[in-house]
């Protein structure tokens, strides 16, 4: 609860001067008001049941049905955004006429602080080719009327594992994702993240991503990418024969792809899976 207050507060003082409703989504659990007290003008908070499927993408679909506002903004409840955040991101909304604005991360991860920084501008080819970890969930903003063209957050993908990065190729697919070069959100990464050790549930989201987006079917480099992601999960699930199998095919596709010849390391026995995930969000990064 102290996490969600803290991202909470980092929402309430946004030097944004225009109104904000923040919406506080409880999935399985009653809502509580997490914020005790009045909030400053111009701030409202209301706490909200998941009306939908269980689980991330449901509680996401909640939050954006039950917003008023024309503009659309996602926090996840270990991260904080920047003072800066809201009003940047708006006024390159408004000034470039953007409909899906995303900006830079400070990852935090044990005792480690990375800033990560997208391009400019992301399209969709560029999307499939490399997942851009720096366009992360708790930058999103989006206008409202953007829904209404590519949809909902997918409740289908399993575990909700992926959502953002599905919803990051369905928008792109139409116009450009534009991004503020600078960290205005700060993402706490841990052991006890959701997906940290989750790999069959992440095995099956990957083949979902796979069969449902063409363009990551169509370029090589992005095919042989979440083959990688596959071929470690496999080899985190210790089926040797499998994560070999999903290697080779992958480093057919790009031999360059490092995520291949980490999951051979990993099959053979030469370190263990946890220790490459840790080694990797050391630096900001995931597999």
């Amino acid at each position: 609860m102290e996490l969600l207050r803290t991202a909470l507060r980092s929402v309430v003082d946004q030097d944004y001067p225009g109104p904000i409703e923040i919406l506080v989504i409880f999935d399985q659990s009653e809502p509580v008001m997490p914020i005790a007290g009045p909030l400053p003008p111009g701030r409202l908070l209301r706490a909200l049941a998941n009306t939908r499927t269980p689980g991330l993408a449901g509680a996401r679909n909640t939050g954006i049905l039950a917003a008023a506002g024309d503009v659309v903004a996602l926090c996840d409840d270990d991260d904080r955004w920047l003072p800066a955040k809201l009003s940047q991101q708006v006024r390159l909304m408004t000034r470039a006429s953007h409909d899906f604005v995303a900006s830079g991360i400070r990852v935090r991860y044990a005792d480690h602080v990375v800033e990560r920084i997208p391009p400019s501008e992301v399209r969709i080819g560029e999307l499939a080719r490399k997942r851009h970890t720096a366009l992360h969930p708790s930058t999103f903003v989006f206008r409202r009327a953007l829904v209404a063209e590519v949809g909902l957050v997918d409740e289908e993908i399993p575990g909700s594992y992926g959502e953002d990065y599905d919803l990051l190729l369905r928008a792109a697919r139409l116009r450009p994702v534009a991004a503020v070069q600078e960290p205005l959100a700060e993402v706490l990464w841990h052991s006890q993240s959701f997906f940290t050790e989750r790999w069959q549930t992440i095995t099956e989201a990957l083949q979902y991503l796979l069969s449902k987006h063409p363009e990551l079917q169509a370029d090589p480099a992005g095919r042989a990418r979440i083959g990688g992601q596959m071929a470690f999960a496999a080899a985190a699930l210790t089926r040797r024969r499998e994560a070999c199998s999903l290697s080779w095919r992958a480093l057919r596709s790009n031999p360059a792809e490092r995520r291949a010849y980490l999951a051979l390391a990993v099959a053979a026995g030469l370190v263990p899976a946890s220790s490459i995930v840790r080694a990797a969000n050391r630096r900001g990064h995931g597999i």
